[in-house]
């Protein structure tokens, strides 16, 4: 027990959460000689691969885990969204979650709950404890609250995200410093907060596990220069869920977990590029940008990662495709992506998921009508802007990419049971650690204590 639990005389249980954004499990599984800490959690506590969600995109999955829903319910599908109604698109932030956040639930039952730097939380919320936002906000001094944190966090120079434009370097020097810079202001603030032990649920993201994957990866998976600087990097992790786990009082359970997998990529893939080839896609002139420059004859287009619309008459502004074919020129799409193949004669597409196989609720009137889940090696996007001649692969400075399977779950409780779990079951266990009253409804996940 920790002073302020015993001044309060609260027997309560609680959870400290951390979050390592697109850490694998078989990264950690694999070598327990380098990362005894999370060995250690799983021969103590349970752990185990997680799925992910449709799709598996950290402002989708950020959303999902923290609410136990699918994106059909909180409203957040990906990166980048489609207005109803409009081919205006927009970066959903925190505001745009539309279903009740699992620390909501810990204030609405008086209880107190501490966040730190999860992504698409910004503006910070005032109904918490204290909230600094994670990926997407701006600087600290607006995304931090109450004014006591914001003026800790400036005085250690808290960063909210790494430099990534760094990784683009052929060099990954100056990268890697800033990875480890951010990675230990970070420590320092929860390890402030964690060792202030005003909370019951603390909850807490290191992001800048994903920006060393995506830059890394390959180095990690086929024994490449960068090797030991990201096993490196990752002893690192382990030491500091190592310290918090050490830390924390004993009515406390750490839970440690990624929203999605990573793989090696291998090609960068403009879905929009493949739909004009095809001719599903066409614009209006040689000059356009943006998803509103479609003309009248186009029938399909994409959003990253793998999302495929129709241009659905009655459902988008122009739309070209009558209600009445919306199943057979689904299916006629589908087929097509199904049959695509790369530069190496892969399929690109390990399955295509249609829109009422991964999503239903209140807010599913800007689902995609199929999603692309990719095969290892191919990464999703969808650019707007014409390119040089019709390439559909191409290759940068990213070689690693997420994936839909092998995301990672740590409970420190051996009574857990992580089989067949995915990203929806963490909120509901979570809240079950702390015998936070819910109803079974309220979510697409169950738990797994």
């Amino acid at each position: 027990m920790g002073l302020f639990d015993r001044l309060r005389g609260d027997d309560d249980p609680r959870v400290a959460f951390v979050g390592i954004d697109g850490v694998p499990h078989s990264l950690l599984e694999d070598h327990p000689d380098r990362f005894p800490n999370f060995a250690a959690l799983a021969d103590e506590g349970s752990a185990g691969a997680i799925d992910s969600i449709v799709p598996p995109e950290s402002s989708a999955c950020w959303p999902a885990l923290t609410t136990g829903v699918n994106p059909g319910e909180t409203g957040v599908y990906g990166f980048q969204d489609r207005e109803v109604g409009s081919y205006d698109t927009y970066v959903p932030m925190g505001r745009d979650v539309q279903a009740t956040r699992l620390w909501d639930r810990v204030a609405e039952g008086g209880r107190d709950a501490t966040v730190m730097n999860v992504p698409v939380t910004f503006p910070p919320q005032r109904n918490v404890q204290r909230m600094v936002s994670g990926f997407l906000s701006p600087g600290v001094d607006k995304a931090a609250q109450p004014d006591e944190l914001r003026e800790y966090l400036q005085s250690i120079d808290y960063r909210i995200d790494t430099n990534a434009k760094l990784g683009h370097k052929d060099d990954k020097s100056e990268f890697l410093d800033v990875c480890h810079e951010t990675i230990d202001r970070r420590m320092e603030a929860f390890e402030h907060y964690i060792e202030q032990d005003d909370w019951d649920l603390f909850f807490g993201v290191f992001m800048t596990t994903d920006r060393v994957n995506h830059f890394l990866f390959e180095d990690y998976a086929r024994d490449g220069e960068y090797y030991e600087e990201f096993m490196t990097f990752y002893e690192k992790v382990d030491d500091y869920v190592g310290e918090i786990r050490d830390m924390l009082p004993e009515d406390v359970t750490l839970v440690v977990a990624s929203d999605h997998g990573f793989t090696v990529q291998d090609y960068e893939v403009d879905i929009n590029q493949w739909l004009q080839n095809e001719g599903w896609l066409t614009f209006d002139d040689d000059d356009h940008d943006e998803l509103a420059d479609i003309d009248d004859d186009a029938r399909a287009y994409s959003l990253i990662p793998g999302r495929l619309y129709l241009n659905l008459e009655g459902r988008e502004p122009r739309g070209s495709v009558p209600q009445s074919e919306y199943e057979d020129v689904r299916d006629e799409l589908k087929a097509a992506i199904e049959s695509m193949e790369g530069p190496d004669g892969r399929p690109v597409a390990k399955r295509v998921v249609e829109k009422e196989e991964a999503f239903r609720g209140d807010h599913d009137t800007i689902a995609p009508d199929l999603v692309i889940i990719p095969t290892h090696g191919f990464d999703l996007k969808a650019k707007f802007k014409p390119g040089d001649g019709d390439e559909v692969f191409t290759t940068g400075p990213r070689n690693g990419m997420h994936s839909f399977e092998n995301a990672t779950l740590f409970v420190d409780d051996p009574e857990a049971n992580i089989v067949d779990a995915d990203l929806l079951d963490i909120a509901p266990t979570i809240l079950d650690l702390m015998d936070v009253e819910y109803a079974r409804a309220d979510f697409d996940g169950g738990c797994l204590v």
